[in-house]
């Protein structure tokens, strides 16, 4: 009997395992496979250094504004603002720099703080004022729009300066890149070492250190070759080094820090984080800020990718951004979320978009294509929650 039980529980460990392994690569499939079939219709232009530089600097705004948005939806919210906020504040930075001849350093902080000042106002709105964030964030998304139209006079405002535009154009050099990446892979390997040592202290049981390290071993590989792949071009990219750079920072903050076991306590279940001591209203509020300053950081580096500000700028970008989120495993429910998923969906949402604009495949269908991914990835949350018997 004692035999019959053990080799039960070594099944139901190896299927939990299996589950939650499927669970966890789902996404680099996805992407793998639009990878291969965007290649296949394009004669592999698709994963030419050029446009795998371009693909990398397209998905950084993008990426930028679903960090933020996991961590908004993660606490059982929505912001439809991120789109008009970041063209309002990618727009005073123009306005700032190119008709006041103000220097990119305080365009840039400006941007930042103003996008930070109106994240707090929304969610002052939303903590201290139970407004639906829904209703606050649809009304900020009227406000800001109407802001930039008025402050720019419907111009496009243009051209920047080569300080601004170099924001998001510029590469950083081979040799700091592949340094970059072997720090990367370093930083992993030791990670992965002490997690392990860490579990064996605790007297928790650890994976096979072939699964282990042979999964580093992939994510090592895969960093040297698109760092190869980039260096062929002109380097890494500026603006993807900077959400790599805020995403290492905020899956730190997420897992590593009070506030970001609050943020997913809030969100699983707000009224035992209530009774647990947990400042509901001072973290909600936070989250507004966070996602306001990412918006601003987001506005500058649209900007200084087009080189210029117009008033269409940021059009659609929260929907992009709330579909990057649940791609990336984020649920609408709130307490669940990934920000390194988020910055897979982004990418993958930007691949979407790549890919068939390179097939010339008219601007509607990409429309349709997303909205069908976004249900999709709702519709796959919903059921596993059903499979694993939460309503």
């Amino acid at each position: 009997m004692s035999q019959l039980s053990t080799e039960k529980n070594r099944t139901e460990a190896f299927k939990f395992n299996f589950k939650v392994n499927v669970q966890s690569y789902t996404l680099i499939i996805a992407l793998i496979l639009i990878a291969v079939l965007f290649s296949i219709f394009t004669g592999g232009e698709f994963l030419s250094s050029r446009n795998l530089s371009n693909l990398f600097t397209q998905m950084s705004v993008i990426s930028v504004l679903a960090i933020g948005m996991t961590l908004v939806i993660v606490t059982g919210h929505i912001d439809l603002s991120v789109g008009s906020l970041t063209g309002l504040t990618g727009g005073i930075a123009a306005i700032l720099h190119v008709w006041f001849g103000m220097d990119t350093l305080f365009v840039v902080i400006i941007a930042i703080v103003v996008g930070a000042i109106l994240g707090l106002w929304q969610g002052w709105w939303v903590a201290y004022r139970a407004v639906p964030a829904f209703i606050v964030t649809l009304g900020g998304m009227l406000i800001f729009r109407g802001i930039l139209i008025g402050l720019s006079n419907g111009q496009t405002i243009a051209p920047l300066q080569p300080s601004f535009r170099s924001i998001a154009n510029v590469y950083i050099p081979y040799s700091i890149g592949y340094i970059l990446a072997i720090v990367s892979i370093a930083l992993l390997f030791i990670s992965t070492w002490k997690r392990r040592q860490k579990r064996t202290n605790m007297g928790l049981s650890n994976p096979s250190p072939i699964i282990n390290y042979t999964k580093i071993s992939a994510y090592a590989f895969s960093i040297l070759i698109i760092t190869y792949m980039l260096n062929r071009y002109y380097g890494l990219p500026l603006p993807m080094l900077i959400v790599i750079i805020l995403g290492c920072l905020f899956v730190f903050i997420s897992i590593k820090t009070s506030f970001g076991r609050f943020v997913y306590a809030i969100g699983g279940n707000a009224e035992a984080a209530a009774l647990s001591g947990i400042n509901i209203k001072r973290n909600t509020l936070s989250v507004f800020v966070i996602m306001g300053a990412l918006s601003g950081i987001a506005g500058v580096l649209l900007t200084s990718r087009l080189n210029a500000a117009t008033v269409s700028a940021g059009d659609m970008y929260e929907l992009d951004a709330i579909a990057a989120c649940v791609i990336g495993g984020t649920s609408l429910m709130g307490g669940k979320g990934n920000i390194v998923g988020a910055i897979i969906g982004a990418l993958i949402m930007a691949s979407i978009d790549n890919g068939m604009s390179m097939m010339n495949i008219q601007t509607f269908w990409q429309y349709i294509v997303k909205g069908l991914i976004l249900i999709l990835a709702v519709w796959i949350d919903l059921s596993s929650k059903k499979t694993n018997g939460i309503t």
